[in-house]
Order: C-alpha cells, then sequence, then structure tokens
C-alpha cells in the first residue's frame, strides 16, 4: 500500500492539473500486479527461510498453505497481466521500467543481494524504490529530474527503515542465515548507519523545495517529519529499550506516508 501511494503521489505531481482517469486506474493496477508478483517470488524463494522467522512463519507457502507450483503459476499470471495492461494500456516506457523494478526486487536483491553482503538492502533497495518514477512515467512516458528526486528519497528512507526492523529481529535473521547488518557487525555499528542514512535523508527530502518542485508547506512538512526521525535514531543509540527499534520502524512509515501526501497537498492546494 504504501508503494503505490508513492506511484500515486508520483502520477500527481507529474502533471498541473487531474490526472487522465484511465492512466490513473490502469496505470497502479499494473504496478500493482506486477510487484505483487515480484512479492510472491519473493515468498517462493526464501519460504524455507520464513519458517524460521516470528515475522513470517506464517506466510502462506511457509505453512505449505500453497504449494510451490501454485504460486508460481500465480505469479507468471499476476505479473504477464501487470505488463500488458502497462504495454499496451499506458505506455511502454512505463512498463520496461516496472519489469526493471520486478527483476531488481525479485531475482537480483531477493535470489542474491540478500544472501550476499550486509548492505543487500542499500543495493537492492533501488527497486524498491523505483515507484513514484513508474507513475511518472505512466503519465508522461517521460524519465524527469523531479521523479528521480522522489526515487533518492525512498532510496535515502530504505536502509534506516529497514535496518530498524533488523535490530528488532537480529536474532531471527541470524538463525536463518541471511546476513543483515545487525547480524554481521553488531548493532552499534547498524546504529551509527541509521543515523548517517537518517540525516542523509533528511538533507535529500529538502531537495523538492530547493528545485522548485514544492513550496513552503512541504519545506515545514518535511523538516518537522526529519526532526522526528533524527530523535528516533538518536533513542534508538543512546537510550533504547526493548521496543525502540520497532518503534522507530513504525515511525519510519508514518515518515514516508505523511511526506509523500505533502508533496501532493503542497502541489495542488499551494
Amino acid at each position: 500500500m504504501l508503494m503505490i501511494l508513492t506511484s500515486l503521489v508520483g502520477m500527481f505531481l507529474a502533471v498541473p492539473g487531474m490526472v487522465p482517469l484511465d492512466i490513473l486506474i490502469l496505470g497502479n493496477l499494473g504496478i500493482a500486479l506486477v510487484a505483487a508478483s515480484g512479492a510472491v517470488v519473493n515468498h517462493l524463494i526464501d519460504r524455507k527461510i520464513d519458517m524460521m522467522m516470528k515475522r513470517t512463519h506464517n506466510r502462506p507457502l511457509a505453512q505449505g498453505r500453497v504449494a510451490p507450483i501454485q504460486a508460481t503459476v500465480f505469479a507468471i499470471s499476476i505479473g504477464v497481466l501487470g505488463m500488458a495492461i502497462l504495454l499496451f494500456l499506458v505506455n511502454p516506457l512505463s512498463a520496461w521500467l516496472t519489469l526493471a523494478s520486478f527483476v531488481g526486487y525479485a531475482f537480483i536483491y531477493t535470489g542474491y543481494l540478500k544472501h550476499a553482503t550486509p548492505q543487500n538492502i542499500v543495493i537492492g533497495g533501488l527497486s524498491g524504490a523505483m515507484p513514484p518514477l513508474l507513475g511518472w512515467a505512466a503519465v508522461t512516458g517521460t524519465i524527469d529530474g523531479d521523479a528521480l528526486v522522489l526515487v533518492l528519497i525512498i532510496f535515502a528512507w530504505t536502509p534506516p527503515h529497514f535496518w530498524a526492523l533488523a535490530i528488532h529481529r537480529k536474532d531471527e535473521y541470524a538463525k536463518s542465515g541471511v546476513p543483515m547488518l545487525p547480524v554481521t557487525h553488531g548493532e552499534h555499528v547498524t546504529k551509527v548507519h541509521i543515523i548517517i542514512y537518517t540525516l542523509m535523508l533528511v538533507v535529500v527530502s529538502v531537495i523538492p523545495y530547493l528545485s522548485g518542485m514544492s513550496g513552503l508547506l512541504y519545506l515545514l512538512t518535511a523538516l518537522a517529519l526529519g526532526a522526528g526521525f533524527i530523535a528516533w535514531s538518536g533513542t534508538l543509540m543512546f537510550k533504547p529499550k526493548p521496543s525502540t527499534a520497532m518503534d522507530t520502524f513504525r515511525y519510519s512509515i508514518v515518515y514516508l506516508a505523511v511526506l509523500f501526501v505533502a508533496l501532493v497537498v503542497d502541489h495542488y492546494l499551494v
């Protein structure tokens, strides 16, 4: 849902007025179907690991409620349908960019990077940062600098967002053998990385204002949200409680959702 929200924002920011209704519906439907196909592939590849982790142990494949062959057919079906919608009813650029994002997440990240390096979420985060560009391309058929700024925001947001969760689930990741940063380098190093990336995120989040894409309302919202994220990162580093890592993770979700809604409100109402 958060991914589709950022895709919607990319669409709205791409035009001065209203997004054409057919593109609004079909574009997001196509993007959602291909993204869902990627999620199914993720469940397929990680089904044995998922059984070892509390967060994922109840997934259908991990529990055996769905057979791998059924999941494979489902992934292919919705992936092909989503690509067909984008290719024939939206525009080819949005289709190929969405396919690239699918390959990046489902195969490069899940199939290789996740198990190869503790920087997995940094490198693989690019595919997860693509939705606003996909939405923008669906409307305009172009790749614009402002759309790339939106991608950069999510790219900078992903590491502190996911590493907070990884700290909370460190023991489970260690048991599963996935080399997440808290497992390979410890919690202190991970918390330092979270603070660094959070500061980078706050700087990057100001770019829409500096570039003229957004106005003062967005700037004030971004700075207020950024201050909150820095505060949570600092608390996680210096005064953590058992729930702090998960609270930071939850705040990061609220942060991105409100930040992108502020972009749209500023775009249309200010």
